[in-house]
């Protein structure tokens, strides 16, 4: 079974491109929307919180799992391979969703993200971009205020909010040939920023570079593919349940989905 966590609903959007592509798997998701957002928490708040959901699914039967959440890949994921897993998870694996994504940007001089506090202070993406594509000029935008008004479903305040970060971003560099959607909350508001993000720029979101990179994982690392299951089985996890949680949920994933509440 492979796992899928995120700090809320964002990860489903990921989930949802990855079943298009592997659609054979067994995958157990959890989104711990009860504490959500994380990206104004602390790198340990934010550390502790992805280990309580990493090892919930674990304990749901999945060997690999995939942090489908920018904040927890830019904040715990490294800590979590390197400590976390030797000590009690050897034989399992964690991966993150910000190297897959910018593996992709090596042929942009100029790029621009949209992320979370967190995920900008971590300077995740300036570090693994520049390994991929050296000369790069990398410009960041936080954007604190998206998931909040994501997760609370009032939709009628982003416009404004939106165009804001477009503006701040594209005042740092007018120039920017792409940019990266640095959360995957953000891809159910694509056609949003598409409004206030020039039509010449490449905007890059992560599900369909997720889906295509865990495939060709799974192709190179016969051992771990051999273990997983290929009931087609769906499970969705949830640290709070309530209509409003469902309907969001279902509005990210696309279809009907049964959520499962659990205690972290």
């Amino acid at each position: 079974m492979i796992g899928f966590f995120d700090s809320g609903f964002g990860g489903l959007t990921v989930l949802k491109e990855v079943v298009k592509t592997l659609p054979d798997y067994s995958y157990v998701y959890l989104g711990d929307n009860a504490r959500t957002p994380y990206g104004s928490l602390s790198q340990e708040v934010i550390y502790k919180y992805t280990c309580e959901g990493v090892e919930e699914l674990f304990s749901r039967g999945a060997k690999l799992i995939i942090l489908a959440c920018n904040t927890s890949s830019s904040m715990a994921l490294r800590r979590i391979q390197q400590e976390y897993l030797p000590k009690f998870h050897p034989d399992k694996n964690v991966l993150g969703i910000i190297i897959p994504t910018s593996e992709e940007m090596g042929k942009f001089k100029n790029i621009g993200i949209f992320a979370t506090e967190a995920t900008v202070s971590s300077d995740a993406y300036p570090i693994e971009i520049s390994k991929f594509n050296p000369t790069a000029e990398i410009f960041q935008q936080a954007c604190p205020l998206l998931v909040p008004i994501i997760e609370s479903g009032e939709f009628d305040d982003l416009e404004s909010v939106v165009k804001k970060y477009a503006e701040d971003l594209f005042i740092k560099n007018k120039d920017i040939e792409a940019v990266i959607l640095g959360c995957t909350h953000y891809a159910i508001i694509e056609d949003i920023f598409r409004k206030y993000i020039p039509g010449d720029v490449k905007i890059v979101l992560q599900g369909k570079i997720v889906a295509e990179k865990l495939k060709d994982y799974l192709d190179r690392h016969g051992e771990i593919e051999d273990g997983l299951k290929k009931e087609k089985s769906r499970i969705f996890l949830t640290t709070e349940k309530s209509p409003h949680v469902q309907q969001l949920a279902e509005l990210f994933y696309g279809e009907k989905i049964e959520l499962e509440i659990v205690t972290l």
